[in-house]
């Protein structure tokens, strides 16, 4: 099976709207999964996630008039309240918020948020010389996703991957050539209070940058109130960006960007981490897509691919499956979606679910 594609163009209400309406179902599907998530690992009953999500809809009005639009179009469509799309959109910041405090259920903190591996390939170093980028987009394995091609009013054309009900896209490119691939971080001062531009109000503004040095801009952006990491890629450059409400982190490479799901050196620039249980995951599975990457001198397409399907370490290997006590605990993850991307010639390849069982579908921007 493939994921949903979507064709979305017009205002950003228009944008929402066409979005709620084809994937009512799945959005209906994806608010009833995160409230439950929210009342069982975060601790809030419904009323109560409502809450931080109405306080952050004031905020964002601020921040964005145009995301706001795309989120009332989001509720229209979808027939869902505008509060209840609103709190989705800022799930980042009320699961990741959670996964950072000390009182936090080790039922989350076994675990999460050991997820998504990401990689860019700089032109010089790959088979046909463009920018590659690609990642898997491991998180709960009930989430419903799709595809978007977005055409914005002033031509800019989108190829992202979302969630459904989320507005604006998370992992893509743009007709400016511009890449971006995600990674979840945790930072002991996270707090959604902050109220700084949430993560997917971040991830919808870079993916319609037209320089990658505008997107960074973006990225790192004060106040920020949520800690993740952004690979960013356009031309023949490519940076990683670590980023926490307390520092902005830079990576570059002359060959290769890979990382997962933990700060390379915290202490070093002064950002607190929270300890964690699965940090061997994240660095084995960071050292496995580095191993892979560097095997070949040339890489494409193909190498790209059976990078990302690696199983070592499974089930917390690169290409993610479920483990037993996730099963048991109710809450399993795995690769929702892993994502190719030719920067170069505006090409994205993307797999509904883990890639050693689900093949790549092939999208032109």
């Amino acid at each position: 099976m493939s994921l949903p594609y979507l064709k979305l163009s017009g205002s950003s209400y228009d944008q929402g709207h066409s979005q709620g309406k084809t994937l009512s179902g799945a959005i209906a599907h994806n608010l009833e999964l995160y409230f439950r998530r929210f009342e069982t690992e975060c601790k809030l009953p419904p009323p109560q996630a409502r809450r931080r999500g109405e306080i952050y809809l004031k905020a964002i009005r601020q921040q964005s008039p145009a995301y706001v639009q795309g989120l009332e179009g989001l509720a229209a469509g979808s027939g869902q309240p505008l509060l209840d799309i609103a709190t989705l959109n800022v799930r980042y910041e009320i699961i990741y918020y959670q996964f950072g405090q000390d009182a936090a259920p080790q039922y989350i903190a076994h675990e999460a948020p050991n997820g998504c591996t990401a990689f860019a390939l700089l032109p010089p170093h790959t088979a046909d010389q463009a920018l590659w980028m690609g990642q898997n987009w491991d998180w709960l394995e009930g989430v419903r996703g799709a595809l978007q091609h977005i055409e914005e009013p002033d031509g800019t054309r989108v190829l992202a991957f979302t969630e459904a009900g989320i507005f604006g896209g998370k992992i893509g490119l743009n007709s400016h050539g511009l890449g971006l691939c995600i990674n979840g971080l945790v930072a002991v001062g996270d707090n959604w209070a902050g109220l700084g531009k949430p993560f997917h109000l971040r991830t919808y503004q870079a993916l319609r940058a037209r320089r990658l040095e505008d997107a960074q801009s973006i990225i790192g952006e004060a106040p920020r109130t949520a800690s993740g990491n952004f690979i960013l890629g356009q031309g023949s450059r490519a940076i990683d960006l670590e980023v926490a409400p307390s520092a902005v982190v830079t990576w570059e490479d002359q060959r290769q960007l890979v990382h997962a799901n933990h700060f390379v050196e915290p202490q070093r620039f002064g950002i607190e981490v929270p300890p964690v249980k699965w940090l061997d995951r994240s660095n084995h599975r960071q050292e496995r897509l580095q191993r892979h990457l560097q095997q070949t001198p040339k890489p494409g397409l193909e190498d790209f691919q059976a990078a990302l399907r690696d199983r070592d370490g499974a089930p917390y290997a690169v290409c993610r499956t479920a483990s037993q006590e996730e099963y048991d605990l109710g809450e399993p993850y795995r690769t929702v979606a892993s994502v190719v991307m030719n920067l170069k010639t505006q090409e994205l390849w993307i797999s509904d679910g883990p890639p050693h069982e689900n093949p790549y579908t092939h999208y032109r921007l």
